[in-house]
């Protein structure tokens, strides 16, 4: 059963999310409500006015439309228990993904509006009730169609060949073919009901570390910049952490990994235990790793992963001289890590209304031609967006949408350069969905999340190129280029020591070495005393920072932010050098949605991830902005 994700911003910034714009063109007329309200009054969504709201008409005009749909569902799912036993005709397998497709396109018709309008007031009981009302049809209609892949794999592999050359199958060859490539790691019918019972007993530790990470863990209180006592939290740690008063930064890193300190056994047992599990999956389907396991899904070789840790230490010497410069910018007698995120450029701010961000926006995406123009202007012309902050309305920003209808933006826009790049990175994610919706069949048009970041960060890329080229002011351009550069150092060497980090403690851990919460720490604080090099005073303190990351409990993830960094850098600098072609490319790609291994459609538009050359350009591109800093700082 497909299911569309819901495509959330990327976490660039450490506990930060990163932001984006669009764009609109010079007779946008202005909103009726304008945000010119003071801060602390936020609308209720009543209030809301109909132009900065989503049209979610398109998807259903009305309650109604969705009951029907809603029964549709239910009734078809009545028709799902005349194919078990069946599925060995080429007819009767050919019948059934085609109920099967039809009973999840309209489920996830009625999942994503329920809980957009869930999200558009989270505290209103009308939508609370929808939403969990489609989670629970979700839910039955998961267990309802799970029987398909088993059945068919338990036919002999004669059987299932013959199904793959099969003129009335098609379509669905690519279905099967999967199916087949998979059923090597399919277990007996009954080892498989076995793993399902204990698949509750995996979350425990994903589980246990949330619970104790977002519920039970009290940080001390910690002085701000005037001086008062405030309570530390993960929200306003990031906040502490930019301050322009070291103190206040030095306190609030220390009163952070001073608390996880007291609580490093626990942690650590837990974090064992995650990677226990995987470990334990991957034996009992027949992986030689926890890492390959992972990999498997989205058909990535080994090497794409390897290639990137080995890439980025060879580019370590740049990183270091980042270091060496804010040091300077800083002028500090020695760097330590809490100053990793302070600020560079004395008192500077960028006001950017959402008009104006529109603007900038579709100008600074002009290198991909007129047709995507076209699309984003549509995008904010129909109502796919819903624009600012109201009372009880979900925070971040995200991309969501169902097959056979636009996709849509949910903002919370402020008016400046974080929200001017979180919409260029939310819409760059709805236009690839719009283009692999409108180019693929259904069962064909979702793209991985190894792919889903690629597009949002091209968008980025060639708005901080526009922006870069037209800045005269050079504390703007220093501005921005820290903007940049930072997006750099988390998104790609942070996000690398830390798959480094899982890569070392799998390792270790499938070798039956100890992993005591002493071995972790002491992994972890060598790798950054690697990625910072000599000009960084390497706190020890940060040596507790992996008992803090959450992204651990979803193993052998966080290196696609890195690899899809590289691969839009790379797509930026093939489209500003290169021009239509490379664009003919890039829109090929987005036009290309699931229907090959992301690692294939990469490279027939131009990007090949199984080799480093990706990440070399990425590299190159920050070395050239480490260039432009250095000369401004002289």
């Amino acid at each position: 059963m497909r299911f569309i994700p819901l495509v959330m911003t990327g976490v660039l910034l450490a506990g930060t999310m990163l932001s984006g714009s669009a764009a609109a063109d010079s007779h946008d007329k202005p909103s009726k409500i304008t945000r010119r309200t003071p801060m602390n009054q936020v609308l209720k969504r009543k209030d809301v006015s109909t132009e900065q709201s989503w049209k979610l008409e398109d998807l259903f005009p009305n309650q109604q439309a969705w009951d029907q749909e809603y029964q549709h569902v239910k009734d078809a799912l009545k028709k799902v228990a005349a194919f078990h036993g069946k599925l060995k005709d080429p007819a009767a397998i050919k019948q059934c993904f085609e109920l099967e497709d039809s009973i999840s396109l309209q489920m996830e018709r009625l999942y994503v509006y329920a809980n957009m309008k869930h999200h558009e007031d989270t505290a209103e009981p009308t939508y609370q009730a929808l939403s969990d009302k489609a989670k629970k049809l979700s839910v039955e209609s998961g267990e309802a169609l799970s029987f398909i892949s088993p059945e068919i794999l338990s036919l002999s592999d004669e059987q299932l060949n013959k199904l793959v050359g099969d003129p009335e199958l098609t379509f669905y060859k690519r279905t099967l073919e999967e199916m087949i490539r998979e059923k090597q790691h399919i277990l007996s019918k009954q080892e498989e009901a076995l793993l399902a019972q204990v698949g509750n007993l995996s979350q425990a530790p994903g589980t246990i570390f949330s619970m104790l990470n977002n519920a039970d863990l009290k940080f001390p209180k910690v002085k701000d910049e005037q001086g008062e006592e405030v309570e530390l939290t993960h929200g306003r740690y990031i906040q502490f952490l930019e301050s322009r008063n070291r103190d206040v930064r030095k306190n609030a890193f220390q009163a952070m990994y001073d608390t996880y300190a007291k609580n490093k056994n626990t942690i650590g047992a837990t974090l064992a235990a995650n990677i226990t599990k995987n470990i334990f999956y991957a034996k009992v389907r027949k992986y030689p790793s926890a890492l390959e396991k992972s990999l498997f899904s989205d058909n990535i070789d080994k090497e794409v992963y390897t290639n990137l840790i080995d890439t980025i230490h060879e580019s370590l010497p740049l990183m270091h001289r980042y270091m060496a410069l804010r040091k300077k910018l800083l002028k500090v007698d020695e760097l330590h890590m809490y100053d990793l995120f302070a600020p560079l450029v004395d008192e500077y701010k960028m006001d950017i209304t959402y008009d104006q961000a529109k603007a900038t926006v579709k100008d600074s995406l002009k290198p991909l031609g007129q047709n995507y123009l076209q699309i984003l202007q549509e995008g904010f012309d129909n109502r796919w967006i819903d624009v600012y902050e109201n009372e009880g309305k979900r925070n971040g920003a995200y991309s969501w949408g169902a097959f056979g209808t636009h996709p849509y933006v949910l903002l919370n826009h402020k008016d400046n350069l974080n929200s001017m790049f979180t919409l260029t990175h939310e819409m760059g994610h709805a236009i690839h969905s719009y283009l692999s919706d409108a180019n693929q069949p259904y069962r064909y048009a979702q793209y991985t999340i190894f792919l889903a970041e690629v597009a949002s960060t091209l968008n980025e890329a060639l708005l901080m190129d526009y922006m870069l080229k037209k800045s005269t002011d050079p504390k703007e351009k220093m501005y921005l280029l820290t903007y940049y550069m930072d997006q750099f150092r988390t998104t790609v060497f942070r996000q690398t020591m830390f798959a480094e980090f899982e890569k070392i403690t799998h390792e270790r851990t499938e070798k039956g070495e100890s992993l005591t919460p002493q071995d972790l720490s002491k992994i972890y604080y060598d790798l950054n005393l690697k990625y910072y090099g000599k000009d960084m005073v390497v706190d020890q303190d940060i040596e507790m920072e992996w008992a803090r990351i959450p992204h651990f409990y979803n193993s052998f993830y966080v290196y696609k932010y890195a690899t899809g960094f590289s691969a839009a850098t790379s797509f930026a600098k093939q489209i500003l050098e290169e021009g239509q072609p490379a664009v003919d490319r890039y829109l090929g790609f987005l036009k290309s949605g699931g229907s090959d291994y992301s690692i294939n459609i990469l490279k027939r538009a131009g990007v090949d991830m199984s080799s480093p050359e990706p990440i070399k350009q990425a590299m190159e591109v920050f070395k050239g902005l480490l260039q432009q800093m250095e000369q401004l700082a002289q």
